[in-house]
């Protein structure tokens, strides 16, 4: 009955290749609200093939022309999950080749910007003074990837890092206290700065813009976030999207110190 199926290992290869992309595609931007326009390209995608393969020449035509005119709108439409999912995979083929020795040599910006003791000190005891007094912040702090388009949104300081400081900054009357401070090379070098909020629609009510901003950033490059919640004064640590609650100082001392991969 299925004589007319004609399937070599190719076809099969090709079927399972499709069917991975899709998978694929359907994890990343899971919990997004491009979701649904997703599965309704798949349902068009089907029902063109299906169309096409029972000789439905008009209906075939038909989606084909919406699917060639739709193409440049789905780009526009997914910009910013085409976006996350360039910038992961170049972040990625980095640190694979940033390992290689002679390429270290050619690039010498690929380097994780490891913070000295005294700037992790300074900052995991701003961040305790803060969680105590319920004074909300965000920190970006940067490893390999470049930050200079978000500080270009703020306003430089360029001063050691120091406790004082960072609550300072913070401070709920300071004018600088709305939006994120960047630390990199132990050096504070500029604050409210503005961060993209993600588009994320999976997350608990109880996160506010801060750890929204925190998720949306550290989606798109591999800095450390850290977020004093306002409201409990509690303590997170973003890195690629996920969220660590700090339970003590001296577990944050560590992860801020450790190295990256």
């Amino acid at each position: 009955m299925l004589d007319f199926l004609h399937f070599s290992w190719i076809d099969i290869l090709d079927i399972l290749l499709v069917a991975a992309i899709i998978y694929l595609l359907f994890r990343w931007i899971r919990g997004s609200t491009a979701i649904n326009i997703f599965i309704a390209i798949i349902i068009v995608l089907v029902v063109r093939v299906i169309a096409e393969a029972i000789g439905m020449k008009m209906i075939s035509s038909l989606l084909g022309t919406l699917i060639d005119i739709g193409a440049v709108a789905l780009v526009i439409i997914f910009q910013p999950e085409i976006r996350r999912f360039l910038g992961s995979l170049g972040r990625k083929a980095g640190t694979t080749l940033e390992r290689q020795s002679f390429l270290q040599r050619i690039f010498p910006a690929w380097r994780d910007r490891q913070m000295d003791t005294h700037a992790v000190q300074e900052i995991t005891e701003a961040c305790r003074e803060m969680s105590n007094l319920k004074q909300g912040a965000l920190i970006l702090i940067q490893r390999k990837n470049s930050l200079d388009d978000i500080i270009a949104t703020g306003d430089r300081i360029d001063a050691e890092v120091g406790r004082r400081l960072i609550m300072n900054i913070f401070f709920k009357n300071s004018p600088l206290h709305d939006g994120a401070m960047i630390i990199s090379d132990n050096r504070i070098v500029a604050a409210r700065c503005t961060l993209p909020i993600t588009e994320r629609t999976d997350l608990p009510a109880r996160y506010g813009m801060r750890h929204k901003a925190a998720i949306g950033i550290s989606e798109q490059c591999d800095a450390d976030v850290l977020v004093v919640s306002e409201e409990t004064g509690g303590i997170s640590l973003v890195r690629g999207g996920l969220i660590t609650a700090i339970d003590s100082i001296n577990t944050l001392n560590l992860l801020l110190g450790e190295k990256t991969e």
